[in-house]
């Protein structure tokens, strides 16, 4: 990026002292020293986002900001309860959903009065109230190899149902050594490598909100009185335990974010269980293939749309003495050139605000927007759930049954229990 930015003045806020940061969409020049700390969760954004914090400070008289990481499948609200009990509560920090909402609303800034609220539709609203700021628009289908699959003989426009896929793995791994891949699917499911959010959170999506309308939460809704929809749910199962069958073994069980993109990267699996955050790791590997979205089609009929959604929100702790820098910089990603630029085309992300005109260069990206632009898309509700669900409830029935995918039975009374206990 320039070392000198292209001073922006894209609205008119009421300071307390006069705006000149060359961020200038709502920056404040400071009286003193301010640092701002930030906590966020997306390691796939990590380098972009500290280049662009970096950037930032540089940029803005008296303000600093500091992102700290927690990625790869840790236990960010526990590590949030920890900061808390050490007064070392961060200025920004992440939500998922409502059930993070409800646990740090008491620490959590009314934003409706911010500049960027008018830019997008996937603010974060509670209580009658604008609190969170949408880090992307994200989603996924189950990504494919367009090659390996014209090698294969396989159109993945013809991936509609589950029948369609059982088919398709059979041919792939017949052709294993044909085709020089592994297995068909790079997927992880392992809680002690960090990887259960694929599986237990992402995957479990398909059977929240697949086939139904985008805003449709009547199955998660159902979930949360304690019941699952058995005949939906069968269908689910039998879906999974096809990608858990045709996985590549040691990346589903012990393999780490790293093993499931990298092998998807080297061509050594045709499918990969991951959503559009992937392309900046895709291009660093230097991925020059074609890539697409077929859809998770897990029904015995037809489904054709992609998973869309903004998975996290920025929020401000009301409690901070840093209030204004921390929504100043906040501002500075939604309204100003550079903080376009550091979404689109140094993060990879797909911005939730309207006002954007960059387009993302990732390939998954890409095929998201068409998606979005197309319609007939399916809702992602994880972030229903009470806190910490994914990761503590659902995350070791995943693992388990990953580690026998034959043992239906058990994976289906498990997750009958388990919904259950939500009532």
């Amino acid at each position: 990026m320039k070392k000198t930015l292209t001073k922006v003045l894209a609205f008119t806020l009421v300071f307390s002292l006069i705006t000149t940061s060359i961020f200038a969409s709502g920056t404040t020049e400071q009286s003193g020293e301010t640092t701002v700390n930030m906590f966020q969760l997306k390691v796939e954004i990590k380098d972009a986002l500290d280049a662009y914090a970096a950037q930032y400070s540089a940029a803005t008289d008296g303000v600093t900001v500091k992102v700290e990481t927690l990625g790869g499948g840790g236990d960010y609200g526990g590590a949030m309860k920890a900061k808390l009990q050490s007064d070392q509560m961060p200025d920004i920090f992440v939500i998922e959903g409502q059930g993070g909402y409800d646990i740090w609303k008491d620490y959590i800034a009314d934003l409706s009065d911010e500049p960027w609220v008018d830019d997008t539709d996937l603010a974060f609203m509670a209580d009658g109230k604008v609190v969170g700021f949408p880090v992307a628009i994200e989603g996924y289908g189950l990504a494919y190899n367009a090659e390996i699959l014209d090698k294969a003989g396989i159109d993945p426009a013809t991936l509609t149902t589950r029948a369609a896929y059982e088919k398709a793995f059979k041919i792939l791994d017949e052709k294993k050594e044909e085709l020089g891949i592994d297995a068909p699917v790079a997927m992880a499911a392992s809680v002690a490598g960090g990887m259960w959010w694929v599986a237990a959170q992402h995957n479990l999506a398909v059977y929240w909100g697949g086939g139904l309308d985008f805003n449709d939460t009547s199955i998660i809704e159902k979930a949360l009185n304690g019941e699952l929809d058995q005949e939906r749910f069968m269908q689910y199962t039998k879906y999974l335990q096809l990608l858990f069958k045709y996985a590549d073994q040691a990346i589903l069980l012990n393999g780490s974010y790293d093993d499931q993109v990298g092998s998807f990267a080297q061509g050594k699996t045709a499918f990969l269980h991951q959503g559009n955050w992937v392309d900046p790791n895709l291009a660093q590997l230097g991925v020059d293939f074609e890539i697409g979205y077929a859809p998770h089609a897990f029904l015995d009929t037809e489904e054709t749309g992609l998973f869309l959604f903004a998975p996290s929100w920025y929020v401000v702790n009301s409690q901070s003495p840093n209030i204004e820098a921390a929504k100043d910089f906040l501002t500075s990603i939604a309204m100003t050139e550079e903080g376009h630029k550091y979404m689109v085309n140094e993060a990879g992300m797909i911005p939730a605000f309207k006002s954007v005109t960059l387009k993302p260069s990732g390939q998954l990206s890409q095929a998201l927007m068409d998606a979005n632009a197309k319609g007939g898309n399916y809702g992602v509700f994880f972030g229903m759930l009470p806190d910490g669900a994914g990761q503590n409830i659902f995350g070791p029935i995943f693992d388990l049954f990953a580690q026998d995918p034959d043992n239906v039975d058990q994976f289906i009374q498990d997750m009958n229990n388990a919904v259950a206990s939500f009532k």
